[in-house]
Formats: structure tokens, C-alpha cells, sequence
């Protein structure tokens, strides 16, 4: 990838502050432990082929005693080495004295430009200063390369190892979904339902991969909403989107359900349309068809569902050639998933859709939404239904790691009623 005259930079996530001296729990930039495995901040991977001394350089902290006792234990450059098996490691307050001797040899550089601006200011000026020392003959980088495009195509296909972890992290929001689904019931808030993720989430050593959607009513209709702060009343719906990150992989599953344990009949109508949707999107996410064919799918049935509810008027292909059904469903059918929540990952390939290939993963989730603003009659209005789960795409058909969660209407309230 990289080749003799190349080099490869990848700087860790810095610490962020959430307010004055409090600073956000850590996490690790993506590509830097996709590639590394090492968690701590304050640290450069550098691949360097053909390298007499090592080919992976690691700068990183050096071990402190004072420091360790405040913030915890540090791999230090022996355990760079030793431990996550750099071939070579110093500490990072070495790496201007370094680093420009790295690249003096190289004529590309390998690096994602954009993400850490404060770090781009630094390879900036490590290559301006070899530059300005042209005319003694030193060899300087002539052109840069984006990593992230490399990179991001090889996260796009899991392992094995990577889809059993994201099984796991699957399986955890299943229990967490359970959890919750057992709790509900008309007078409690929706912060009390996230409260029962976050504390399932925890007895599994996962954390939220994003910030969790509980939303009853209107809120429902909300896509992103994550104030979660209303109460739940008896004849609402309560849309939950919710996952977690274990070992650095995400999960994210959505369920509706009813406040009070039974669908009305119009909930119930509207959901059905979802649930056929999401069915048969999960149908065609198999080896061989292009990623956009299961939001096709999903489109015409939420668009047929909805013209058979008379809240959407015209032939079934003039509403889906004019886009008619956005004004209910409008978002995509799913996105990547994998270290991020919203995973990286081209959808096109040139201007081509991208053809769904074994290790590749993603969320299924259509939904219908129906807020108060709509000009339809007063019993479809604030219904939200969004069904989400996450479907590795193999050589045998989807295999939908979240599976084992109630969607059939009659199991819900079954487990509701439990």
C-alpha cells in the first residue's frame, strides 16, 4: 500500500475537554486502533517500509510514576514495543527531532488531512523545514496521499474476529432493548427508559456508541431526537434507537413500541407497513446486489403501505418516480456500521452504487413518521415507527447479528405484558 518511498502517519485522538478542567472519557481515534490496538492519547504511528530499525514506529508517553498515580498506567515505549508489537518506539516528545528524519527519505506521505488540524499544522511544518534545506541535497516528500481512502476501504470489509465482536456488541443492546421494553409504562420518562440502556450497557462492560433516541409521541417523529425528557402517556408510541460500543464496535438497534402494551389500530397499521419493509430490505442485503437495492425495496412497500392508508395519493410508480414518500420516510434505509456507529466506507464506487460483498455490515431501518404538521387526518398524527437492526452481508444470505429481538407486533406486546 504505502511502498518503499512512502510514509504512513497516524496520530491518536487528542483528549477533549467537556467543560474547564473535566475532560470527556477517552476514546481512541478509529484508524489508529484499527491499525495499532493502542488506547492511549498522546501518541504517532508511523509505518515506514523497508526501514532498516523497524518498519512500525510508535511515539507515545514515556512511563511516569507521578503521572500513573493520577491518571492511570502507561504502555511507555518498551511496552509500545514489547506489548503491541511496535518494531520500534520512542517517546513522543522526541518526534520533532525524529519524525523529520523519517520523511527526509520518502517522496509520499501517506496521511488524513483534516481530522486533527493541530496536528496537520505539525506535518506541515516538518515538511517546510526539509524543503527550506533542499539545496544541501536533502530528499523531501513531493505528494500527499489521502489514508483515509485506503483505510477506510479496508474497515469496510470485517474479519471473522471483527463480525464475532460486533455479534457480541449486538447482543448486548438485545439484552439492553429487553431490559427497557419490561420497564414501560404511561408516567415514567423517557430518561428513565434510557437510564435502563446505559445500566445494561455497563453490566457488560460496553458504553453507548451514540447518544441513545427515546422518544414517545411526537417525539417520535423527531430523527435525532436525544433530549429525552418528556413523560410517557397512555396511547403513545415510544421510539428507541439505541446501541452500544464493545471493544471498540458498535451496535445500533430501533424499536417502537406501545406506552401502555397494545398497538391502536392505526399504530399497528402504520408499524406493519414498517416491519414488511424492513423484511424485505433484509431480504435483498445479499452478496451480489448493489448497496441502494434494499432501500428500493423498503421505498416501495412503505409507498404502496402508505397509498393504501390514503395518506398518499397517485399510481405506485408515480409516487415512487417523484419521491412522494419522503414526506413520511426521509432518510436512507441504512448506513455502514462497524467501529463507528456510522462506519466508513464508500457507498459508490465512481458514480456506480457500491455491489454488497461478504464482511461488509449494515443497519437496516426504515421507518414512517408522521408528525402533527402533516395535512392528514388527526388519527395518524404523531405516529413514529423506525425498525433498525444490523445484518452482515456473507456468502449464504444477510445474517442479521441482532437477531432474537421481539419486531412482530404480537411478540412486543407480549413482551410488554410480560
Amino acid at each position: 500500500m504505502v511502498g518503499e518511498d512512502g510514509i504512513a502517519i497516524l496520530p491518536s485522538a487528542p483528549i477533549r475537554t467537556r467543560s474547564r478542567d473535566v475532560e470527556y472519557r477517552y476514546r481512541q481515534d478509529s484508524d489508529f486502533y484499527y491499525l495499532t490496538g493502542f488506547a492511549e492519547p498522546d501518541a504517532v504511528a508511523i509505518l515506514v517500509p523497508g526501514r532498516d530499525n523497524g518498519e512500525y514506529v510508535v511515539f507515545c508517553r514515556e512511563r511516569d510514576n507521578l503521572r500513573e498515580q493520577w491518571d492511570g498506567s502507561r504502555a511507555g515505549p518498551d511496552g509500545a514495543v514489547n506489548e503491541f508489537d511496535a518494531d520500534d518506539a520512542f517517546p513522543i516528545d522526541d518526534i520533532d527531532d525524529i519524525l523529520p528524519g523519517l520523511l527526509e527519505t520518502r517522496s509520499r506521505v501517506y496521511y488524513t488531512m483534516g481530522a486533527y488540524s493541530d496536528f496537520d499544522h505539525r506535518i506541515t511544518e516538518w515538511v517546510k523545514s526539509l524543503k527550506n534545506r533542499a539545496s544541501s541535497g536533502i530528499h523531501t516528500p513531493h505528494e500527499f496521499v489521502a489514508l483515509d481512502h485506503v483505510l477506510h476501504d479496508m474497515r469496510l470489509y470485517k474479519s471473522r474476529a471483527e463480525i464475532s465482536i460486533m455479534r457480541k456488541a449486538a447482543r448486548i443492546a438485545v439484552k439492553a432493548h429487553e431490559r427497557a421494553m419490561a420497564r414501560i409504562e404511561p408516567g415514567l420518562f423517557e430518561y428513565e427508559i434510557e437510564a435502563e440502556y446505559i445500566h445494561e450497557f455497563r453490566r457488560h462492560d460496553a458504553t453507548i456508541s451514540y447518544s441513545p433516541i427515546v422518544g414517545t409521541g411526537a417525539n417520535a417523529c423527531t430523527l435525532h431526537y436525544v433530549a429525552n425528557n418528556a413523560e410517557l402517556k397512555d396511547g403513545d408510541l415510544l421510539l428507541i434507537d439505541a446501541g452500544c460500543e464493545y471493544d471498540y464496535y458498535a451496535s445500533d438497534i430501533t424499536r417502537t413500541m406501545p406506552v401502555n402494551g397494545r398497538f391502536s389500530p392505526e399504530q399497528r397499521a402504520v408499524y406493519e407497513i414498517v416491519l414488511e419493509a424492513q423484511l424485505a430490505a433484509i431480504e435483498k442485503t445479499v452478496k451480489g446486489n448493489h448497496w441502494k437495492d434494499p432501500h428500493d425495496a423498503a421505498v416501495r412497500i412503505i409507498t404502496k403501505g402508505l397509498k393504501k392508508l390514503g395518506l398518499l395519493d397517485g399510481t405506485l410508480q408515480q409516487l415512487i418516480r417523484n419521491e412522494a414518500y419522503r414526506e413520511f420516510f426521509m432518510h436512507r434505509t441504512g448506513h455502514w456500521i462497524g467501529m463507528d456507529v456510522h462506519d466508513v466506507g464508500d457507498y459508490k464506487v465512481g458514480d456506480e452504487w457500491r455491489f454488497l460483498e461478504p464482511g461488509m455490515v449494515t443497519t437496516v431501518e426504515p421507518g414512517i413518521y408522521i408528525p402533527a404538521s402533516r395535512k392528514v387526518p388527526a388519527r395518524w398524527r404523531n405516529i413514529g415507527v423506525r425498525i433498525e437492526d444490523d445484518v452482515a452481508v456473507t456468502s449464504n444470505g444477510p445474517d442479521v447479528l441482532s437477531k432474537g429481538l421481539a419486531k412482530d407486533p404480537d411478540d412486543v406486546e407480549k413482551m410488554m405484558a410480560a
